[in-house]
């Protein structure tokens, strides 16, 4: 059956037409960004790129293609012995490689020759990075956002997910970034993903979002870690409707040293972490500080840091930045159970439905 094709930008759209997407690219490549859901076939895999890459330069394309040729046969082959048997005839796949070429072509003309509907994306991942590019600003503004706003410890994270519990659309950019958007705010053990994986996160979920409800998202700044967020999308939310959550201090202590139980467990790794503020605090409070927690007084210094640094910080960003803030609807936790959580998120819903 004959090889389909299919543009970047009309894959954007039609992504949930088809079966299977398969990126035939290496396992590196793929790791670094791939169309969302995208199962990852490598036609040659990381040392094979290679290997056939240097036979390119030193040796002769000729001899290279002969080589590759012999290899992605191989890997094809044992993808289709894994994969593909006990697929039916109506199987539609949607292949890419990096531009389209002849890593996914050699997969695709396989896939068409057992009779399989195959597509492939014009210009590969590369044509498909720069339709998402183009399509996010698009998938950014047809949304209504409520941006729940609130200090350091007030419950954001908590409310988001009793929000998505309850039904709500939820976006959550620091669970897609892998980071908890502070300087203290990296989560161990989970490096955060490539800039081109955010976006395409973010992406995918902008486009399951039904535009007649509201989208909740926290007030975050233009980067989470060291990632950016996507400039329309930031425009976006600081445009909109806002949601004031208010929390005890106390409770937001409480809070904070359960989601950050790896900082009380880890004193030395804690105290690490707390020189990233020199610059801006000073060295004298930062050393006050690792004191505190090397004798255990890592509440107090908790209490510290959101009365000294993060309070006054996050107040002066949101004011500027978010332009209903004036106006939000205040939310009012009773505490950071989630009882307290679930019910303040059916309160929000239901102000909405009314």
């Amino acid at each position: 059956m004959p090889v389909a094709t299919l543009s970047a930008a009309d894959a954007l759209q039609r992504l949930d037409d088809f079966d299977t997407i398969i990126d035939a690219r290496t396992e590196d490549e793929h790791a670094l960004d791939h169309v969302p859901g995208a199962l990852n076939w490598p036609t040659l895999n990381n040392a094979e790129r290679i290997e056939i890459g240097t036979m390119y330069k030193q040796v002769s394309a000729f001899e290279a293609k002969k080589r590759g040729a012999a290899l992605s046969a191989r890997n094809i082959a044992a993808h289709i012995e894994r994969e593909v048997i006990d697929k039916p005839k109506g199987w539609r796949p949607l292949v890419y490689c990096w531009r389209g070429g002849n890593r996914s072509g050699a997969l695709a003309t396989i896939l068409g020759a057992i009779g399989f509907q195959v597509t492939l994306i014009e210009g590969g991942y590369k044509a498909w990075r720069a339709a998402l590019v183009d399509d996010l600003p698009h998938r950014a503004s047809r949304l209504r956002y409520r941006v729940l706003c609130g200090p350091t410890g007030s419950g954001k994270t908590r409310l988001l997910q009793a929000l998505a519990a309850e039904g709500a659309q939820v976006l959550d950019l620091e669970g897609l970034a892998c980071h908890r958007s502070s300087v203290l705010g990296l989560l161990p053990g989970q490096p955060q993903p490539s800039q081109k994986r955010f976006d395409s996160l973010i992406w995918d979920a902008l486009r399951r979002f039904d535009p007649a409800w509201p989208v909740y998202v926290e007030s975050e700044s233009k980067k989470v870690g060291n990632l950016r967020v996507p400039d329309a999308l930031m425009d976006a939310m600081r445009a909109s409707d806002c949601i004031a959550l208010e929390l005890a201090d106390a409770e937001r202590v409480a809070l904070l040293l359960e989601d950050y139980d790896f900082f009380v467990q880890r004193p030395d790794f804690f105290i690490e972490r707390l020189q990233a503020l020199r610059q801006v605090r000073g060295a004298e409070i930062v050393d006050g500080w690792s004191k505190q927690v090397r004798e255990g007084q890592t509440p107090a210094v908790v209490l510290d840091l959101l009365v000294r640094h993060y309070d006054p910080t996050y107040q002066a960003s949101t004011h500027r930045n978010f332009q209903r803030l004036a106006q939000a609807l205040p939310c009012v936790l009773a505490d950071r159970s989630a009882g307290a959580m679930r019910a303040a998120a059916r309160a929000l819903i239901a102000t909405e439905g009314a």
